[in-house]
């Protein structure tokens, strides 16, 4: 396939998926993903397994049919061990595992989506007060997770949750196609934003969901979404010894039901990012892609 009919290929894919009743699919796919009927359930993940490639050489429970459901097999634990920490107390670590989409600086309050394609950090966190102000002259990394990937998130760093918000929207896919094709994609789908303060300051991770992805859960709260119908937003606040919650570097933050996309904001001067890192590349939890200044 030659650059121009891939180009009308991506082109007609996002046409489609602007159609699509986008979160009935995603309604009927999470309830399809929790059939506990032993002869389906099985069926359908050994299927996804074949599909899609897993690897399960890292879980913590081996055998797919030993799974409850199909929403259980792709949230699985992995081992204790699988997945090591780098050991510098410095080194800001990869939160999952997956694909580094874009990562770089945040200029004029501007992210990079995809060549030729940005979006205000504004618009990504809601349009709410300052808070995009605390990331002005930042840094920003965004992470996509594929259907054969890991699903839960953890802190790339240690933090101190302040505030969890939920912002409804669409469902686009999050791949590399749709993210060149739907101007301020992210800043558009149904997300979690989760702002934690840290030794660098104000971190921002934000779970941004997608089409076939119907649930999002923190490990405080749990599902957070799908939301009730119709809820452009809702705001929770973690304040006082009672509602503390803090997260150790390295810890599970949340998962995903089906892969998607996790954007992480730091402030300015805060850290530098490693070296090696570029768009395309793989990372795994726990790996080091940037250090603390």
């Amino acid at each position: 396939m030659n650059d121009r009919e891939s180009s009308v290929g991506a082109r007609l894919f996002v046409g489609f998926q602007r159609v699509l009743p986008q979160h009935l699919l995603s309604l009927l796919m999470y309830r399809f993903a929790r059939i506990e009927w032993v002869p389906l359930k099985n069926l359908m993940i050994r299927a996804y397994v074949r599909l899609v490639g897993v690897d399960l050489s890292a879980a913590a429970q081996h055998e797919p049919t030993a799974y409850p459901h199909l929403n259980a097999f792709f949230t699985r634990a992995l081992r204790p061990d699988a997945r090591p920490l780098d050991p510098d107390p410095r080194a800001v670590l990869s939160p999952v595992d997956g694909t580094i989409s874009q990562f770089g600086s945040i200029t004029d309050g501007r992210i990079i989506q995809a060549k030729g394609l940005d979006y205000s950090v504004r618009d990504l966190l809601g349009g709410r007060g300052e808070a995009h102000h605390l990331f002005d002259g930042g840094r920003f990394a965004t992470i996509y997770l594929s259907p054969r990937d890991y699903h839960r998130i953890h802190m790339p760093l240690a933090g101190e949750l302040a505030e969890m918000t939920y912002f409804g929207g669409r469902l686009f896919s999050v791949n590399q196609a749709t993210a060149a094709q739907v101007p301020g994609l992210f800043a558009r789908n149904e997300r979690v934003l989760c702002l934690f303060g840290t030794e660098l300051g104000p971190l921002a991770v934000v779970l941004v969901g997608a089409i076939f992805v119907g649930g999002i859960e923190t490990v405080w709260e749990g599902e957070v979404a799908p939301a009730l119908p119709g809820l452009r937003s809702r705001r929770w606040h973690y304040t006082g010894a009672t509602a503390r919650v803090h997260l150790d570097r390295g810890e599970e933050l949340g998962r995903f039901n089906l892969g998607s996309t996790v954007i992480l904001l730091f402030p300015a001067d805060t850290l530098t990012w490693d070296p090696a890192l570029m768009p395309g590349q793989t990372v795994r939890l726990g790996q080091r892609i940037g250090t603390c200044n």
